[in-house]
């Protein structure tokens, strides 16, 4: 658990500088397991609005990245930590790397697809499961999207 909230605690850092840059404040961290203990081998924060992408999530970029740096697109043996419950696109991301853990810390009641609206990680039809922990810093990564949004309304007002 104490790893757990490092890497969050890190996934919550990479958020807060989407947020600066106007971005949906989400992160995402992946960590392998390696047998000199754990090590980070990618790390992405939201790039959807400055770059025009719509794959820009946190999680598909960070998964990217990981296959690059492993030089693999079977992410077998790393853990994905995530501020936000990933949505469909980014769960099936998750499926089709292998992902073996997925940390988030806080649910998406409109977008969600591990728990919230689908259970993309834990559907018997797919190919991979992986091991899913939630509610990680979960207050934490809460309040940082309640007051994103909250100061995107109040700009518009």
């Amino acid at each position: 658990m104490q790893d757990d909230e490092k890497y969050m605690r890190r996934a919550l850092d990479l958020a807060a500088e989407a947020a600066a840059k106007g971005e949906i404040p989400v992160g995402a961290v992946i960590v392998e397991q390696t047998l000199d203990g754990p090590r980070v081998v990618a790390e992405a924060s939201n790039f959807k609005e400055l770059s025009g992408d719509p794959l820009g999530h946190a999680e598909v970029l960070a998964i990217r990245r990981a296959a690059e740096s492993l030089g693999r697109w079977r992410l077998s043996g790393c853990t994905l930590y995530v501020t936000l419950e990933p949505c469909t696109m980014c769960a099936g991301a998750i499926v089709h790397a292998r992902v073996d853990r997925v940390v988030y810390a806080t649910q998406d009641p409109k977008a969600g697809a591990v728990q919230s609206l689908y259970q993309i990680l834990s559907d018997p039809r797919l190919n991979h499961a992986p091991t899913i922990t939630t509610g990680v810093l979960q207050a934490e990564a809460s309040e940082q999207l309640k007051g994103f949004f909250r100061a995107l309304r109040a700009k518009k007002d």
